[in-house]
């Protein structure tokens, strides 16, 4: 691994443990093992690094996601499928949480890699809910674009409930009503 690949990975590491005023460059260059001069030879500030480290993780959450949602299966399966994916939940969601960091939030610059990832995530769900609606899976009723909003904030608030409790439970409790619900929209 490279030294930029080390303080990027650092970065994505503490951005989402710490959050950015807690994502101190002398933390990033301990975590990654790197020198002052390391990192400001690869990157010119704090803000260049954390934006190719929110960008890195936007494309991994990409990556996993379409994983499940391009793979084979109903539309109800494979909404299923990215629900019940291998998540650490009790961390939260390493994209979602940095719409709860106020300076992320307030750089436009930072926020963009963020909201292209959830605009991306909706409109691919839709794609998928729309498939099945299209095929006659489920019912003509079903809207996809509404129900991919619902899907995707039921993941983001069934990661807030688990943190909150401390119980993974409670993020498979939302995702089970999740699912109930679409099950519901099902006509096959």
């Amino acid at each position: 691994m490279t030294t930029s690949e080390r303080l990027v990975d650092a970065t994505r590491d503490l951005l989402w443990e710490r959050g950015y005023v807690g994502t101190s460059p002398k933390a990033i260059q301990q975590r990654a093992g790197a020198g002052q001069g390391s990192m400001y030879h690869h990157f010119a500030g704090k803000p260049d690094l954390a934006l190719a480290a929110i960008r890195r993780t936007a494309e991994e959450m990409r990556a996993a996601a379409e994983r499940v949602l391009g793979g084979g299966g109903t539309a109800y399966a494979r909404v299923e499928a990215y629900l019940r994916r291998e998540r650490d939940v009790l961390r939260g969601c390493p994209v979602g949480r940095l719409t709860m960091d106020p300076e992320i939030v307030a750089d436009d610059t930072l926020r963009a890699p963020v909201d292209e990832t959830l605009d991306w995530l909706r409109g691919r769900l839709a794609d998928v809910l729309r498939e099945g609606v299209a095929g006659g899976e489920f019912d003509r009723a079903l809207d996809p674009e509404r129900t991919a909003s619902a899907v995707v904030a039921t993941v983001q608030g069934g990661y807030v409930l688990a943190r909150a409790s401390g119980s993974a439970a409670a993020f498979g409790t939302a995702v089970d009503g999740l699912l109930a619900l679409l099950a519901g929209r099902r006509t096959a």
